[in-house]
């Protein structure tokens, strides 16, 4: 962490500022639409097998909108949320992007599905609109070198480094790596694989792909245990890892089963048993019930909905922060001085300091490791 910034000290009275007029509200709303709002784009899936984890998404995001223009808003004008429906499918996020380019946006600050975010890549680079991708960490994302997107989570280098570092401790002396064959999950096997076989343990005992959607992987469960695997990682959504687990335990596995944060972001544990759970772990990014840090900010959300956040809303408060932190320092809406603001970003956020490398990654990730404890994950410290 470096010293105090005025930023951030700025971004803090900005948040403390919108404390009162969002406590009472059920539901804060984006300023209405009107010619001189300040207009973010977000894409997310509320609809499909993600939709819980993009309703939390969108929530954080109104969040921090609702705490904006409650202090006043930005250059002073309100700033307004257009949230379109990518359904974490490629086709889906391309048709949104393109509804929302047309809506004079000034920055996009969506994104939970890799596989849906990388398609729109181009999309917004030719409008010119900046991409901060809220929550997608595929290195898939920085491959074109755009120097016009920027990334609130670590990418899956880090995450994969931290789970094999992880894996390592917990024991796990042969590893199998399991992916459903779409971009955030495949690049962060191929990453934990390769950090893997670098550090030589555990050995990477196979690297196996599954189906999307498909009602049992029980040939897969047997390939893990064929291979003499004493660890799984699984780096694809919760609704395959659920069934994974399952299957898993139901062929006879009794070794540790460890997910990406793409499982973990969702109700991977709700119908488990606890024979079925027990040895369940998970990486993840943020989780404010495990962050004392966040518990003022836990409690205005709560304010707002009528329940706890959960994993992905702080990221996409963070989103929108780190936006309307570069708009005003860019001092006005111009695409290009905000993409140049964005580079130079030093702000102390939710999930701590934000500020980017040159490629658009963050320069300090953050992961946690989650432990299954019932129907319920607790942070696992040693």
């Amino acid at each position: 962490m470096r010293g105090p910034r005025t930023v951030a000290v700025a971004a803090a009275a900005l948040i403390l500022a919108g404390l009162s007029a969002c406590a009472g509200s059920d539901d804060p709303k984006p300023a209405a639409s009107a010619p001189d709002v300040i207009r973010l784009a977000s894409l997310l899936p509320l609809t499909g097998r993600s939709s819980h984890s993009g309703e939390a998404m969108l929530n954080g995001a109104k969040l921090a909108v609702s705490e904006v223009n409650a202090a006043g808003g930005v250059l002073g004008r309100q700033v307004e949320l257009v949230a379109e429906d990518d359904a974490c499918d490629p086709g889906t996020a391309v048709t949104a992007a393109q509804t929302v380019v047309k809506k004079d946006v000034t920055l996009s600050v969506g994104g939970y599905c890799s596989s849906a975010v990388v398609p729109t890549l181009k999309i917004f680079r030719d409008a010119g609109i900046p991409m901060i991708i809220a929550q997608a960490n595929s290195t898939d994302l920085i491959e074109p070198r755009y120097d016009s997107v920027f990334l609130i989570c670590g990418t899956v280098t880090a995450e994969a480094e931290f789970a094999v570092e992880w894996m390592n401790r917990l024991g796990g002396k042969r590893l199998a790596v399991v992916h459903d064959g779409t971009s955030f999950p495949v690049t962060l096997a191929e990453e934990t694989a390769e950090h893997a076989r670098k550090t030589g343990s555990p050995a990477v005992a196979g690297e196996l792909k599954l189906s999307q959607g498909a009602t049992d992987y029980k040939r897969t469960a047997g390939a893990i245990i064929g291979a003499k695997a004493d660890v799984v990682y699984y780096t694809g959504y919760y609704g395959e890892a659920n069934q994974l687990i399952k299957d898993l335990r139901a062929e006879g596995f009794t070794g540790r089963i460890v997910v990406g944060d793409g499982a973990t972001d969702g109700p991977l544990l709700a119908d488990l048993s606890e024979s079925q759970a027990r040895d369940v772990y998970g990486t993840a990014l943020l989780v404010p019930a495990f962050m004392p840090e966040l518990k003022d900010w836990s409690q205005r959300y709560k304010a707002a909905y009528g329940a706890d956040p959960g994993p992905s809303s702080p990221e996409a408060y963070d989103a929108v922060m780190v936006a309307v932190d570069a708009i005003k320092r860019a001092g006005s809406t111009d695409r290009e001085a905000v993409r140049v603001a964005l580079s130079g970003t030093d702000l102390a956020a939710l999930s701590g300091e934000v500020a980017f490398n040159a490629d658009g990654t963050r320069t300090v990730p953050k992961f946690l490791l989650l432990e299954a404890n019932g129907k319920d994950f607790r942070l696992r410290t040693e």
